[in-house]
């Protein structure tokens, strides 16, 4: 009797065993699944996730190419901003634009920044800005975007310095307007890099100026 109960616990305690250990298995899975599941799921989000590039620009730039985004000012509130290979080179951030015409200078070969600078065409004078065109070597990317007014105290001279840069736009470039242009020194052809929009209170976003111009594109990296 006492060897038939023995028999009968050990059988109890197997099957408990037994039953106990297939619910475990049964929760090891459905928890693996569950991270399966959700490592698919992670998976599956970062693939449909645009990808970024440089300067955030719509679609990548091809090889011996200089990606860039710009653009002008917004009235007399928000400065211009101008990026190329993902550096920010002028902005409200960076506290080096100002009213008028802002400049970036860009190595043609390397992408590197040159110099930076902006004119005040509404209280300041053109001279310093035509010595500055003047300057500027070939084989130099020119960016330019104007904030507030980029056209009161131009004159001929400064307008057709920037048109040899590649600008068709300049010589209509009229007061409060908002422009931008990637051109640069020794340039054969006209840029198609630029946009402008024209000073109107019939179309006007703003009180007094138009809205924001911005621009993208892939400038071509300068061959010896």
């Amino acid at each position: 009797t006492g060897a038939a109960k023995l028999v009968v616990v050990i059988a109890i305690f197997l099957l408990t065993f037994y039953v106990i250990s297939q619910v475990f298995e049964i929760k090891m899975d459905a928890n693996l699944g569950h991270i399966f599941a959700r490592s698919a799921l992670d998976a599956a989000a970062r693939s449909t996730k645009p990808p970024r590039y440089k300067c955030g620009i719509s679609k990548a730039c091809p090889e011996k190419h200089f990606a860039f985004k710009m653009s002008s000012g917004a009235a007399n509130v928000v400065g211009p901003k101008i990026c190329v290979e993902d550096n920010v080179l002028m902005s409200g951030v960076k506290n080096n634009v100002g009213r008028g015409i802002n400049v970036a200078l860009v190595n043609g070969k390397t992408g590197e920044l040159l110099d930076t600078k902006f004119f005040d065409m509404w209280a300041g004078d053109v001279a310093p800005l035509i010595e500055f065109l003047k300057s500027i070597q070939d084989g130099t990317i020119v960016l330019m975007a104007t904030y507030d007014d980029g056209a009161t105290k131009l004159n001929e001279e400064a307008r057709k310095l920037i048109a040899e840069l590649g600008s068709t736009s300049i010589t209509n470039l009229g007061f409060r307007d908002n422009w931008v242009f990637c051109g640069g020194k020794g340039i054969k052809t006209k840029s198609p890099f630029e946009q402008h929009i024209k000073n109107n209170k019939d179309t006007n976003k703003y009180e007094g100026w138009p809205e924001v111009v911005e621009m993208e594109g892939c400038i071509p990296q300068k061959q010896d």
